[in-house]
């Protein structure tokens, strides 16, 4: 049984066995031999990753000292408001959601990256980022794949393939992103954008 809200930090939880898992109980990356060390969130007895339990808080229950705890439990206990949040929020945990709604121009385009095949990417560049190029798996996904600064890019928009006639290329020393939109319209648009955001000029928004 979970406890209460309330009860968090009053009562040592109940812990989760390591083998009762096989994913971050919070942000659902899966646990792997290697990479992810299974910890326990010492106010709800969760089993998380290392990302998830990288915050501190005083647990009644073991003497006011200070516990490893989630970032859930965390908040609970220390009363912490969604806005502060944000504020620790590192930089790919923005959800595509709430970057695409308050976006500079957002939407599918086919991306390659050095020889890998091409494949269908949510890009979104942010309002309040109109400089970083954000790339989600799909519109709902919480965590982005990565970014890309824009600043200092050189964009190439000749297309090299028949295949993919709407694409474009942004090339810095030895990484290169190349992309491809479904239309000419939707290219010019990102180009538009990518233009004024390489020389480090903010961008006019281009949802409609």
């Amino acid at each position: 049984p979970c406890l209460q809200n309330a009860e968090l930090g009053k009562r040592a939880p109940r812990w989760i066995r390591d083998n009762e898992v096989t994913m971050c109980m919070k942000c659902k990356e899966p646990f792997n031999a290697l990479t992810r060390r299974r910890h326990h969130c010492r106010a709800c007895g969760h089993v998380v990753c290392w990302k998830c339990s990288d915050y501190k808080a005083h647990l009644e229950y073991d003497g006011n000292k200070l516990n490893k705890v989630c970032k859930d439990c965390y908040h609970v206990i220390i009363g912490c408001t969604d806005s502060e949040e944000k504020k620790r929020k590192g930089i790919l945990e923005i959800e595509s959601a709430e970057v695409s709604g308050n976006s500079v121009i957002c939407s599918f385009l086919q991306y390659m990256e050095k020889s890998k095949p091409w494949q269908k990417a949510w890009c979104v560049i942010p309002k309040q980022e109109a400089l970083v190029l954000y790339m989600y798996g799909a519109p709902q996904d919480v965590k982005a794949l990565a970014t890309i600064p824009l600043l200092g890019y050189t964009v190439d928009d000749t297309p090299k393939s028949a295949d993919l006639p709407h694409s474009f290329k942004l090339t810095q020393s030895k990484s290169v992103h190349s992309f491809a939109a479904d239309n000419e319209e939707l290219k010019q648009k990102w180009l538009k954008v990518i233009h004024l955001a390489v020389k480090g000029e903010t961008p006019e928004c281009q949802n409609e």
